[in-house]
């Protein structure tokens, strides 16, 4: 077998806020999991999305610090439609999360748009422009 893409996972300063985040994207994570330490939702197509506090992260690496600097890695939802790449940034500006690049029609053919979650990972929204 070879290995396959299972589990995205990020460490979180602060677990209840970036489910917040996330459930205002749509993802179904109960109330319950924001005073755990370890979060994971399967996503459709099963690929997992994992949170881990700082204080998990540093019981298995206990140098462990947060990188600095820009994202090396966004997460990209997409969208049912241009408008809902509007929408959900709106929702999520408006709740006081950090709107890098409000959304544009990309010369790729996408209304495109990037966020950060709570913890600086970059999360982009799109839907493709047109029919």
């Amino acid at each position: 077998m070879t290995p396959r893409l299972d589990l995205v996972g990020t460490a979180v300063a602060d677990m209840a806020r970036t489910l917040d985040f996330y459930r205002r994207l749509g993802l179904d994570i109960p109330a319950e999991a924001d005073s755990e330490q370890h979060v994971e939702v399967t996503l459709p197509g099963g690929v997992r999305l994992a949170w881990d506090t700082v204080e998990m992260v540093r019981t298995f690496h206990p140098g462990w610090t947060a990188p600095t600097g820009s994202p090396r890695v966004n997460l990209a939802f997409r969208c049912a439609d241009p408008a809902e790449v509007d929408r959900y940034w709106a929702e999520l500006t408006g709740a006081g999360f950090h709107g890098e690049l409000p959304p544009w029609d990309a010369f790729w053919g996408q209304r495109y748009a990037v966020l950060h979650d709570p913890d600086g990972t970059g999360v982009d929204l799109y839907a493709p422009l047109g029919g």
